[in-house]
């Protein structure tokens, strides 16, 4: 379980702490550059990677430790 000082996953009803960043974005409503960001935890990141694949949205998935380096 999460504390509140923890990032939550993203799938409906989750409260576990997000330890993976999928990147994203819509072809049709973005930019190719731009990039908008799901949470996942260990156990959703298969389910929420393969929801934005189907769909041709998913960029990257990286775990979000490295994430936040990037970002600085």
């Amino acid at each position: 379980m999460s504390d509140e000082n923890s990032v939550i996953c993203s799938a409906k009803g989750c409260r576990d702490a997000a330890v993976w960043v999928l990147a994203w974005n819509n072809p049709k409503l973005h930019t190719p550059e731009r990039r908008k960001t799901w949470l996942a935890c260990d156990e959703h990141r298969e389910h929420l990677s393969q929801f934005l694949g189907v769909r041709g949205f998913l960029k990257d998935v990286v775990p979000l430790a490295e994430w936040q380096r990037q970002e600085g």
